[in-house]
């Protein structure tokens, strides 16, 4: 068990040292280039993308969010920094932070904050078609968790189509398997999120339902967001999701809010 446990750290410490390597690489810059066709998809706010879909070299992306979820005993506030670039085109990167402070209701007692975990994600649209006003993606995210001290390996696919211009539908699957390093057990569970969005003609505005949901131990937990976003200028957006969760363990409504800024 020792040698897996080292085997999991390597892999984890390797694709670390790629992925900063891929964000350090730059394609060669040529004259003249064409831009490369990429379609417009309305992205969902909590479980939201690396990059656009079909990302164009150099755009770049800044976020940060606030997760708030009053529970019986407790109240549990969760905030998240992002940042996201295109290093080359369609491919996406992305580093994230999340934060976590839980306030007791029952005690003075506060955890304070502290970083829950560290997020590393890459995203590659390998079909973009204007035509068919449909894009398909990979990704892989890199999950390292503080908290309970473990690593997380989460390969993903996207699914994303625009219909007649301004409604917007996207899937967003894919396996995450959790390793804790104290245990020395793995597990995994399976993340099915789906969104469906209808954007105002001319502006960046839209309102839509995001359906997050996660196979764990065999059994379905479901979330609804209602969520809405609105463009503030060319270059800033702010979100809002509400939260209401449907079978399983979690039984509290939650907020989740939004800034996004484009650099």
């Amino acid at each position: 068990m020792k040698n897996h446990n080292n085997t999991i750290i390597q892999f984890s410490g390797a694709f670390l040292m790629a992925w900063m390597l891929l964000g350090a690489t730059n394609a060669q810059a040529q004259q003249g280039r064409s831009i490369p066709d990429k379609v417009h998809h309305a992205e969902p706010l909590y479980n939201d993308l690396v990059r656009d879909l079909g990302a164009r070299k150099g755009e770049k992306e800044f976020n940060v969010g606030a997760d708030i979820k009053k529970m019986g005993k407790a109240d549990e506030y969760g905030y998240l920094a992002e940042y996201e670039f295109a290093p080359i085109d369609r491919l996406g990167l992305e580093v994230e932070t999340d934060f976590a402070y839980t306030k007791s209701k029952m005690t003075n007692f506060s955890s304070g904050n502290k970083l829950e975990r560290l997020r590393l994600s890459s995203q590659y649209s390998f079909y973009v078609s204007k035509k068919r006003a449909t894009t398909l993606a990979v990704g892989y995210t890199q999950i390292f968790n503080f908290v309970d001290g473990g690593t997380a390996f989460n390969p993903f696919f996207v699914a994303a189509k625009s219909w007649y211009s301004n409604w917007h539908t996207l899937i967003y699957t894919g396996p995450e398997i959790a390793y804790h390093y104290k245990t020395r057990t793995a597990e995994m569970n399976w993340q099915i999120n789906t969104s469906f969005h209808y954007t105002l003609p001319q502006t960046d505005h839209f309102i839509g339902l995001e359906v997050n949901q996660e196979i764990v131990s065999g059994s379905l937990e479901t979330t609804l967001r209602p969520q809405v976003k609105l463009g503030l200028n060319d270059k800033t957006a702010i979100g809002m999701a509400v939260g209401f969760p449907i079978g399983g363990k979690e039984n509290a409504i939650s907020s989740f809010f939004r800034l996004i800024y484009q650099l």
